[in-house]
């Protein structure tokens, strides 16, 4: 009887397994009815399909759960359509490191405040969507982000100065909304790691905050606004900057004194008011990407590097540039 029992007991458990799947299923049973919760917010939209309450939720399209808590760690929704507002209930998904609407062209209304509370939130990505309204303050309350996308969508209002008090972003995309207003001088006073800043394709106006000139930012993006004024502190010798667009904008200084850091692969400066001459620095550099047309640049093209190896797009339409690739200097 004693050799028999543990196989009986084994065969019970294997047919209650069978007769009653909840109790080999992973899920956490609050996640998955906050999970519902969302699809019914959404109204139950064709990609979430798989969101069936009698199935294990860990194996649900659209999110994944820990290997270790079983807790749902990302919810990332990038294909199919859902419409409506971001769900309230997606901050009750307290162990939610990554947060995911991108190519969303139905989701609508504002960042729901409800996102505040994941604060184990690491990648944070609302991109080609239609929400709307400002860029909230309380996402600076995410001290675990390392990458904030709010890119293509519909925000407008200035850009919070608090989102300087993330310490570990190494990504901050605000590109291609309707953002006014200046560039928080905070931006200068990143806790902890510099993010690459892509600002481009809003309506910012005003200076560049001299601030910049204490961060060493590998990638910097503000072009397309209305920006004015000096953009030299953002170089610098002893940087280590790879790639800087300030193109289409409104920018006015003396490139000709201006120290660029060796790791520079990529320049843009189209567009602008920008004086002075080509700096000979620029020929110690592995250039990848040059564009420097339609300033006010004059003075002969420095020989040597990358310089003559673009083509004349690069320095056409300024007030007396001249050398190859352009026409020699009279």
């Amino acid at each position: 009887m004693d050799v028999k029992f543990p196989t009986l007991l084994c065969l019970t458990l294997l047919f209650s397994t069978i007769l009653n799947p909840a109790l080999s299923e992973l899920c956490n049973p609050e996640d998955k009815k906050v999970l519902l919760q969302i699809k019914k917010a959404f109204n139950d939209p064709y990609v979430l399909t798989s969101w069936k309450p009698e199935t294990d939720c860990c194996d649900w399209y659209c999110v994944t759960c820990d290997s270790t808590t079983n807790r749902i760690n990302s919810l990332t929704i990038f294909a199919g359509q859902v419409s409506g507002q971001i769900p309230t209930q997606v901050g009750d998904l307290p162990y939610l490191e990554t947060l995911e609407f991108h190519k969303q062209p139905n989701l609508t209304g504002p960042i729901q405040p409800s996102i505040a509370k994941l604060k184990l939130l690491k990648e944070l990505r609302l991109s080609w969507t239609n929400i709307s309204g400002s860029v909230p303050d309380f996402l600076s309350q995410l001290k675990n982000l390392t990458f904030l996308d709010l890119s293509f969508s519909n925000l407008t209002g200035s850009i919070p100065s608090s989102l300087s008090q993330l310490p570990n972003l190494n990504a901050l995309r605000l590109d291609r909304n309707k953002l006014t207003g200046h560039i928080p001088k905070s931006f200068g006073e990143f806790h902890g790691s510099v993010p690459d800043l892509y600002l481009s394709h809003n309506q910012l106006s005003g200076t560049i905050p001299t601030s910049l000139a204490k961060l060493n930012f590998s990638t910097i993006d503000f072009s397309r606004n209305k920006l004015e004024g000096n953009a030299s502190m953002i170089f610098g010798f002893n940087k280590t900057t790879q790639i800087v667009d300030l193109s289409r904008n409104l920018l006015e200084f003396n490139l000709s004194n201006v120290e660029f850091s060796k790791s520079l692969t990529s320049l843009d400066l189209n567009h602008n008011k920008i004086t002075g001459g080509i700096p000979v620095g620029l020929t110690q550099l592995d250039l990848q990407f040059l564009n420097v047309s339609y300033n006010r640049l004059c003075g002969q093209i420095p020989v040597g590097g990358k310089l003559q190896s673009f083509d004349s797009s690069t320095y056409f339409h300024n007030r007396c540039l001249c050398g190859a690739p352009l026409p020699s200097c009279k």
